[in-house]
């Protein structure tokens, strides 16, 4: 009989340590918070840029919870890491009065069988700071796509993902144009060639992503050789807000 209740006493121990560890380490997860300087992201990732100069304020407009103080170094590193960085965003600490928010949680543009939690999310940020540009590039997805909002106002909008366009507002910029982009195109007939003989590239990749990035406001992945002093920005989790929401069809 005591041999019974001990082994219930740790069974009771070990499922009771299964439940709570999630928790547990929830709790005590912390981040590296002595200022640095920027660190590059932007491959396999989606952010917003946002201008301005207020951490605490982009923090309090996106509605994200529980803001931890975090260096770029660490903040990058979680929102790149398979476990903490599911439904966690790193806000950066101000470059040349741009703040970005870096996270695959952020809302994205799945389509029309999709609820649109993108677009409002980029004008509500605007009608507060002015200019707000969103961005995501994910290569083993084929999703790409990029959005400018100026003043609560949609200037340009694009995505592309497995079921071709999804997201097309405003007109193609001169930035756009820039990059060789033929996007009125169809896609699946990458290797036709032009009027000139020279291929027509009917389809971004990350580099176009980068680039139109860096054509807007900074280009992420080349923040290492920004100097600036060394920051502080925070560590936050998602809103259950922007979590994904299929439609329902309509009988």
């Amino acid at each position: 009989m005591t041999l019974f209740i001990a082994v219930l006493i740790v069974a009771t121990i070990a499922i009771a340590w299964l439940v709570l560890a999630p928790a547990i380490a929830e709790r005590h997860v912390v981040f590296d918070n002595d200022p640095d300087q920027p660190c590059g992201f932007g491959p396999d990732m989606s952010w917003i840029a946002i201008k301005a100069n207020d951490g605490a304020a982009v923090a309090a407009a996106l509605g994200v919870i529980d803001p931890i103080p975090s260096n770029w170094d660490s903040g990058v590193g979680t929102v790149y890491d398979a476990a903490f960085g599911e439904n966690r965003v790193f806000i950066s600490p101000p470059v040349e009065n741009w703040i970005f928010v870096a996270g695959s949680c952020l809302p994205h543009p799945h389509g029309r069988a999709f609820a649109d939690k993108c677009t409002p999310l980029l004008l509500n940020l605007s009608e507060r700071f002015g200019e707000v540009q969103y961005f995501a590039s994910y290569p083993e997805l084929d999703i790409f796509a990029w959005a400018k909002v100026v003043s609560g106002r949609t200037v340009r909008a694009f995505a592309i993902g497995d079921d071709g366009i999804v997201w097309s507002k405003g007109r193609t910029t001169r930035e756009e144009r820039l990059l060789g982009l033929k996007l009125f195109e169809l896609r699946g007939v990458r290797g036709r060639k032009g009027d000139a003989g020279g291929e027509l590239l009917m389809h971004p990749t990350q580099e176009h992503v980068m680039r139109l990035a860096g054509h807007w406001s900074i280009n992420p992945t080349t923040l290492d050789s920004v100097s600036v002093a060394p920051g502080l920005g925070s560590v936050c989790r998602a809103p259950a807000a922007w979590r994904t929401e299929r439609l329902r069809k309509s009988a």
